[in-house]
């Protein structure tokens, strides 16, 4: 049986005899797992945070924005440019749509805004956003301290603002944030509620370091920019979803003046449509992956042939003696071949273990706080460390059965 006891023990009994060789052999083969599951495992764990996002904002609603690559090349002919959809427009459409969904809007004003309370500073990385009394609830964003906006505060753009808990934790550690005035773009603005940790990026909202005031305030920090207000609907029956889209297609043609022959000049996407834009990009990201580790891992490979191959010499006058005792080829092959492949599964199973800390712990650091065991990719590493050990050990196990007892023996 090519993996009795006997040879397993063997193959122990061979590395133990030589712990330096073994040691480095698994740790190149354990680099190159480390790599495969790390990068593999990682990738899993971003695409668990985007799907975790798109379940806090639901399978019933969509967004309707201006293009994001307009002007590029298309079939060769330049794009068309689009103007930004407008607070005006927003408002028009998010009225003639009344009770059918409800309705959103939201405008992002600065990605890279410092905050201060005193002489405390934020990082320059702050998301400031403008939006209505829907977008807490539409965008997915529950607060756990403090209240939202009210209509008044909406209506007159009052200096009032909702923050995210890394915004709060920078400036106030473990104080309540709530009531407390602190200064963004040079104007001074009281909090009023706190959001909930979401860590996730799904929702492009950047939650966790949000600065959320009344949409018309932050028409006013943007004045002088080319502001592009956003718009989520909410539909409260999924199976509406579908006509509530073509509905509202037609409501924001109307409301941006697009003509019957002309294509629509704003985006529509729904969960379904993100789901399948993430799967296209993490299954390529898992792709290059793949490719990378395997890369890690022929050359891996070619050191384990080259360390077995040097193993055949140095064991040269041991092989003769086998020999002399009567055992054939075959039983040299497969004990080299052992010998290799639980080499290469020590090394694969260290690997595996520094794979998933490694892959986890980017994961976690880009929002996801799920502890991700992506099995199938352990199991794939595991069946490749046995190859490796077959194609690393396979020549070397040759060339060791086919060396003659007599001249064996003679070796020193």
């Amino acid at each position: 049986m090519f993996f009795s006891i006997s040879n397993i023990s063997e193959a122990f009994g061979s590395i133990k005899a030589n712990p330096l060789r073994a040691t480095l052999t698994a740790l190149i083969i354990g680099i190159g797992i480390t790599a495969l599951v790390g990068i593999l495992t990682a990738i899993d764990g971003i695409k668990l945070s985007v799907y975790d996002g798109m379940e806090d904002l639901g399978a019933n609603s969509f967004d309707i924005s201006a293009f994001a690559k307009q002007g590029r090349k298309r079939h060769g002919m330049d794009g068309k440019k689009y103007p930004k959809i407008s607070y005006d427009e927003a408002i028009r459409y998010k009225t003639k749509m009344g009770s059918k969904a409800t309705v959103a809007v939201y405008v992002r004003v600065s990605w890279n805004t410092e905050v201060k309370y005193g002489s405390i500073k934020s990082n320059p990385n702050i998301n400031v956003f403008g939006g209505d009394e829907n977008a807490f609830y539409a965008k997915g964003m529950d607060l756990v301290e403090g209240r939202v906006f009210s209509a008044t505060e909406i209506e007159f753009g009052m200096p009032v603002c909702v923050i995210g808990p890394e915004l709060s934790q920078t400036l106030f550690k473990d104080e309540s944030p709530v009531n407390k005035v602190i200064q963004a773009q040079g104007q001074l603005f009281k909090i009023i509620g706190l959001l909930k940790k979401t860590g996730s990026v799904a929702n492009g909202s950047g939650a966790d370091r949000a600065f959320v005031v009344p949409i018309r305030k932050g028409e006013q920090m943007g004045a002088g920019k080319e502001l592009s207000y956003e718009i989520t609907s909410v539909v409260k029956d999924p199976l509406l979803l579908s006509s509530t889209m073509d509905e509202a297609r037609g409501i924001m043609r109307t409301v941006r003046h697009d003509l019957p022959d002309r294509e629509d000049s704003f985006e529509i996407t729904q969960s379904a449509s993100l789901a399948s834009s993430v799967e296209e990009v993490t299954g390529s990201l898992q792709i290059a992956g793949f490719g990378i580790g395997l890369i890690t891992l022929l050359g891996a490979s070619i050191g384990l042939m080259n360390i077995m191959l040097v193993s055949v010499t140095e064991r040269t006058h041991e092989i003769g003696v086998r020999k002399a005792l009567g055992a054939t080829p075959m039983r040299i092959r497969i004990q080299f071949l052992t010998e290799a492949i639980v080499i290469c599964v020590i090394g694969g199973v260290v690997g595996i273990i520094l794979g998933l800390a490694a892959g986890n712990s980017v994961s976690v650091f880009l929002g996801n706080g799920k502890f991700v065991v992506p099995w199938g990719w352990i199991g794939m590493g595991l069946a490749l460390c046995v190859s490796v050990g077959i194609f690393s050990g396979l020549y070397p196990a040759i060339k060791a059965s086919r060396l003659d007892p007599v001249e064996a023996l003679r070796f020193e």
